[in-house]
Order: structure tokens, then C-alpha cells, then sequence
């Protein structure tokens, strides 16, 4: 499992230079033990690894990922956690999310990872809850005001891979 800066940052340099000069030095150890802790999850190693190369962007350029920007650690933890707080709040309650592939057709699911945001609500999560017939670390979009719930990878590393080429 592994993140391939280097060819994206290649591509970058060549056609987005403000957005390579966006993202954020990796993130270190201390930092994602931390975020993992908090999360109570075990991130799959190649979204580490990622996080190791670069902890998301800045926010002063375009996003990297399409429309959505890569969010750092503190971010992530944060956007996490306010889902969380509508979830706990009863903010969801009666609410079901409408899948594409195999998601749970939850609104919100304490086992999904905001990584990206689109700066609109809308997240690209990382699915570290799926039903049985989904993948653990699968790659998921989740809309703040539409019930859709996609699943657009089987994991973090083959989405990735496909930025850059």
C-alpha cells in the first residue's frame, strides 16, 4: 500500500503549480496517532502514507481532488466530529441515506472519514464501517443535503492513483 506524491506532484509542478504550492508538509507520527485516537480507527496504511507525503492543503489554491480540497489532519478530525455532534444530537434521526454500491444507507455513520470537501458540506469520506458486502477503507461521496451515498473506489490508493496521470 503505498501514495504516489511523487507523480502527482510531477503533474502538479508542470500544470497547478499554486495548487502544489498549497499542500502542506507531511504530516508527522505524533499527528496521526493523534487523529487516529481521537477518530477511535485504525486509518488504512495507504491513506497514512498519504498523510505522510502531505497533510492536505492549505486552502489558498484550487482544490487537488477535482472540486474537493484535501483536508489536513485537524480538519478531518474536525469535520468528523461535527457530524458526529448532528448524529448525537438526533440531526439525522428518521433520515436514510439513498446507496450506490455497497454503503450502509445511513445519513451519517461514526465509521466514515471526511477527507476532502468540496467547501460546500459535501465530503468524500473514507468507509471504515461497510455492510458486509462492501470493502473496509472503500472510498465514499457524501452529500450534506442529498441523500446519495456513493461508494466511487474500493480504496484510498486506487482513487488516489488516479490524480496526476
Amino acid at each position: 500500500m503505498y501514495c504516489q506524491w511523487g507523480k502527482l506532484e510531477t503533474w502538479l509542478d508542470a500544470n497547478r503549480p499554486a495548487v502544489l504550492a498549497d499542500l502542506n508538509p507531511g504530516a508527522d507520527t505524533a499527528a496521526i496517532d493523534d487523529l487516529q485516537g481521537r477518530l477511535g480507527l485504525q486509518l488504512p496504511e495507504d491513506f497514512i502514507a498519504c498523510l505522510r507525503g502531505h497533510d492536505g492543503q492549505k486552502g489558498q489554491a484550487a482544490p487537488l481532488f477535482d472540486a474537493y480540497a484535501f483536508l489536513p489532519a485537524r480538519r478531518i478530525l474536525m469535520s468528523w466530529s461535527s457530524w458526529n455532534e448532528l448524529l448525537d444530537g438526533g440531526d439525522f434521526d428518521g433520515r436514510e441515506g439513498r446507496t450506490d454500491g455497497p454503503v450502509k444507507p445511513l445519513w451519517w455513520s461514526p465509521g466514515w472519514v471526511p477527507f476532502a470537501s468540496n467547501g460546500g458540506g459535501d465530503y468524500l469520506c473514507i468507509d471504515m464501517d461497510p455492510p458486509p458486502q462492501g470493502q473496509r477503507g472503500q472510498i465514499i461521496r457524501v452529500f450534506h443535503d442529498v441523500a446519495d451515498r456513493i461508494v466511487i473506489a474500493s480504496g484510498f490508493g486506487p482513487w488516489f492513483d488516479r490524480f496526476g496521470a
